[in-house]
């Protein structure tokens, strides 16, 4: 099936992944804005306050979503995002602003699971990555329009400042609230209960089927069931320590690491673009405005990577994109050494074309990474454990850059890159020996190659059949030089 067949008999399946999604647009919007700001201590709790509720969320979503389905806990986590906007949008103070923070992390961190998951079941192996990496362009968008918001409450001087970015966000609730309570189930998680008709009537509210005569969703049905069984038969359980299992424990090693990855290949300098524009003596407005921009070159960047992943593979973009996000970082760092306000201005030109690459590359195929290479009965837990230690990750990576770049702390400025050069450059060997390819594959043919312990190198080069019945108990064959057959 090509890709435009694909949009022709799942038309609806984007559509509803594409409601879903657009809830991490609220997680991109979470930011502090202008004179209201606060000392560092504070501000770290704030940014990390979030990070702490999201890994309470995530862990949440994990049980929750497997009992009740991806629209309730969806639909559960959005009526919690409206209450708690409330703490935030009236905080007296810094303590209760903390504690809004917090709360708001635990919907925020149900939502960056929860969408990745159902993006990844309602749609067809050609869909499958550009809807997974959608959830990247939310995130952008929300931070294209908090920039933006940002920017025009920047000149301010009331306490509407920092009210209004926080009032923002309860325009997305509502709406979002009422395309999930019309959007259609998972079929595989209906399939996970047993109920094989829910499953089927699922799968004919996310599809046209009067566009393809071919069609058969019984057919599609069986192969859900085929693939459920076979993993039940490989893994035989979906509990927790299930993940450190067998061939699952490699799956959960790649797919957290994936993530983490994000974190520590320098991702998080790019936040501070305004910071290195200011220093160029850029007035602060100004530097918001280019803010913008770069943030408007990841929107591209990310819809770019649809076309990308059309024609390249998800292991080779990656190291493509880890490989010149080092080569980036070892550029800002060696001008660092130059004390000339130019330097500078070559520092935020990098940064933008980091933002850029970033986006084109390693932010929205993480997404399709991470949904296509867990289990499918041990994917709501896989995806969970690998945002939570990301979440945590990243609070270590914020209280890092805190210090590298705080004046009063180590005061490394742009040799800061250095540091993040070298942590992208592990990425990159972890990349080349752990990463394997699953362009183009059934979850029932990433099963068989699991289970079968083929090199993360060889994926692409061997031919499965995950309908044979004996296909798992078949030896690995001249893979690398001539495609073997699992």
């Amino acid at each position: 099936m090509s890709l435009l067949q694909s949009i022709r008999l799942y038309p609806k399946a984007v559509g509803w992944s594409v409601v879903l999604s657009s809830a991490l647009i609220m997680e991109g919007l979470n930011v502090e804005t202008g004179k209201w700001s606060v000392p560092a201590n504070w501000q770290s709790a704030l940014s990390n306050g979030a990070r702490a509720g999201e890994v309470v969320g995530l862990v949440l979503n994990g049980f929750v979503s497997e009992r009740f389905g991806y629209r309730k806990t969806m639909l559960g986590a959005l009526v919690s995002m409206t209450a708690f906007i409330f703490v935030l949008f009236f905080a007296p103070n810094i303590r209760i602003l903390v504690l809004g923070e917090v709360l708001c992390g635990i919907p925020w961190g149900m939502f960056q699971t929860l969408t990745t998951q159902y993006a990844s079941e309602v749609s067809p192996v050609q869909l499958r990555p550009i809807l997974t990496t959608f959830v990247n362009m939310c995130w952008v968008m929300g931070q294209f329009i908090a920039a933006g918001v940002n920017r025009g409450c920047v000149t301010r001087e009331d306490e509407w400042a920092y009210r209004i970015p926080f009032a923002i966000q309860w325009i997305w609730p509502v709406p979002i609230m009422i395309g999930v309570a019309l959007a259609p189930e998972s079929p595989w998680w209906h399939v996970r209960r047993g109920d094989r008709e829910g499953a089927r009537k699922a799968l004919l509210r996310l599809t046209s089927p009067e566009k393809d005569a071919s069609f058969n969703p019984d057919d599609t049905i069986a192969m859900i069931e085929h693939t459920n069984d076979m993993e039940k038969e490989m893994s035989a359980g979906t509990r927790w320590g299930d993940l450190f299992r067998g061939a699952d424990r490699r799956r959960t090693e790649i797919v957290c690491f994936t993530w983490i990855a994000q974190t520590i290949c320098g991702q998080n300098i790019m936040g501070y673009f305004a910071y290195f524009m200011q220093k160029a003596g850029l007035p602060t407005v100004h530097s918001f405005n280019l803010s913008l921009t770069s943030l408007a070159l990841g929107l591209l960047g990310t819809a770019a990577s649809w076309a990308l992943m059309q024609r390249l593979g998800r292991r080779t973009i990656h190291l493509v994109g880890s490989s010149t996000l080092f080569t980036l970082l070892v550029i800002v760092g060696a001008c660092s050494f130059s004390h000339a306000k130019a330097a500078n201005w070559a520092i935020g030109g990098l940064l933008i074309a980091f933002v850029f690459v970033y986006d084109l590359t390693i932010g929205p195929v993480t997404y399709a990474l991470i949904s296509e290479l867990s289990s499918t009965r041990l994917k709501a837990k896989t995806i969970v454990l690998a945002r939570a230690l990301y979440n945590v990750s990243n609070i270590v990576v914020n209280v890092l850059t805190n210090y590298q770049l705080g004046e009063q702390n180590w005061d490394w400025g742009a040799r800061t890159a250095f540091f993040w050069a070298g942590t992208c450059g592990c990425v990159v060997a972890w990349a080349w020996f752990r990463l394997p390819e699953p362009r183009g594959r059934t979850y029932g043919e990433l099963d068989v190659l699991f289970e079968r312990g083929v090199g993360a190198r060889h994926f692409s080069d061997v031919v499965v059949d995950p309908f044979v019945r004996g296909a798992r108990e078949t030896t690995r064959v001249g893979a690398k030089e001539q495609g073997g057959v699992l």
